[in-house]
């Protein structure tokens, strides 16, 4: 797929799950978890052991059903590791160009971090697929909207310390989707896929 073909089906449910955990066996298990249970997008965080390993695994596992990605991709050097380890899209919480232009370079969309609207600015004008506003803790959905005011073409993830009740509020307000860890993944494998079932639902019904 095209770059933002890719970006389109990534952001398709208006979630994308983050798998940060201690052990590969873990984000593996969760990874299993929510994909079982519906989830098409999620990316594993290069803080987690072996994280490369597990994203090799679950890109040949899933095929094209889930798009799997790498995040806190904080380099050139990590992000072709990721692409190589068949990564289909990159996360970082900030901003770097080589990020970016590596992504780019081998077909893979890149959504950075920013956190205020010259980051937003100078992201889209490096060529951003999506802009991660992190940490979304920080600030509420109207933020969004009035940034939005300014900058509609800002194709804005908030991430960090969304919930399952404040998720539907920032779609509303004009986020294209919401990264969530552990508000969402936290918990044995019934209740992650009902809490699952529960937000898939109400992001529906925001858009």
């Amino acid at each position: 797929m095209y770059r933002w073909e890719i970006t389109r089906a990534a952001l398709a449910q208006r979630v994308f799950a983050i798998v940060r955990s201690e052990s590969y066996d873990q984000a593996a298990a969760v990874a299993d978890t929510l994909l079982s249970a519906g989830l098409t997008t999620l990316e594993i965080s290069l803080t987690t052991p072996f994280a490369l390993e597990a994203v090799t695994t679950l890109v040949r596992e899933v095929g094209d059903d889930a798009i799997i990605g790498a995040g806190t991709v904080l380099d050139a050097t990590s992000a072709r590791m990721a692409v190589d380890a068949g990564a289909r899209f990159l996360v970082s919480p900030s901003l770097d160009e080589g990020v970016i232009r590596t992504g780019h370079r081998y077909g893979v969309p890149v959504f950075p971090g920013v956190a205020t609207p010259t980051e937003m600015v100078r992201a889209m004008e490096l060529g951003a697929d999506a802009l991660k506003l992190f940490p979304a803790s920080g600030y509420a959905p109207g933020w969004i909207k009035d940034v939005r005011a300014a900058l509609p073409q800002a194709a804005l993830l908030p991430a960090g310390g969304i919930t399952v009740d404040t998720a539907p509020d920032w779609i509303a307000a004009g986020a294209v989707a919401c990264g969530m860890g552990p508000e969402l993944t936290e918990g044995d494998r019934d209740t992650v896929a009902k809490r699952l079932t529960e937000l898939l639902a109400r992001l529906a019904d925001a858009r």
